[in-house]
């Protein structure tokens, strides 16, 4: 059995494994809080991508025995019940505001378990571990598209410095392959 020498990234990973269920929850609250059908959709298919993520992150658990954390499992399934239920009652804006800005966050957990799997010489998970820094980083982009315009964001941007501004150095238009991406998120 292969263990990680490397306590930073095993509570890393177990972090986001459970973290991705506390997203999924939040997703089912925001789609069901949205009218507009594209807009159900499109949050319903960002749902399935965080079950996918953690099916993923499940993987590399299992592939080195790190047990789930039942305390990241119990802290993150209240987190994402109760983003879910405050999407009914906090208006439209927030959720996708909110959203955006923990995808923007998301975008590097994946990025740095990368580079902490390569600084271990392990580059098996690179693939999979870009691919789900990408599509987090999709994420983020629809979230901000969806509230662009609005009158709020300005202030939104000040009180929790997320909007224009990404809390990652990833820009889809010109992605790097997975080869060069040590650039991303090594800050």
């Amino acid at each position: 059995m292969k263990t990680l020498q490397h306590p930073a990234l095993v509570d890393l990973i177990r972090k986001a494994y459970s973290a991705e269920k506390a997203a999924a929850f939040a997703y089912q609250g925001h789609a069901a809080s949205v009218k507009n059908e594209k807009e159900k959709i499109a949050i319903r298919q960002i749902e399935i991508d965080e079950w996918n993520h953690r099916a993923e992150v499940l993987q590399i658990m299992k592939d080195f025995d790190i047990p789930v954390s039942k305390w990241y499992e119990f802290k993150f399934h209240i987190i994402g019940k109760l983003i879910s239920a405050s999407c009914f009652v906090i208006g439209w804006f927030m959720p996708f505001y909110f959203a955006g800005r923990l995808e923007s966050g998301n975008v590097c957990e994946y990025f740095r378990m990368k580079h902490y799997f390569n600084s271990l010489g392990i580059k098996n998970y690179d693939v999979i571990l870009y691919e789900m820094g990408i599509k987090e980083k999709e994420h983020e982009v629809y979230f901000l598209e969806q509230i662009k315009g609005n009158k709020l964001l300005p202030f939104f941007e000040k009180l929790f410095f997320w909007g224009n501004n990404s809390f990652n150095n990833i820009d889809l238009d010109k992605k790097y392959p997975v080869e060069e991406s040590d650039v991303y998120c090594k800050k």
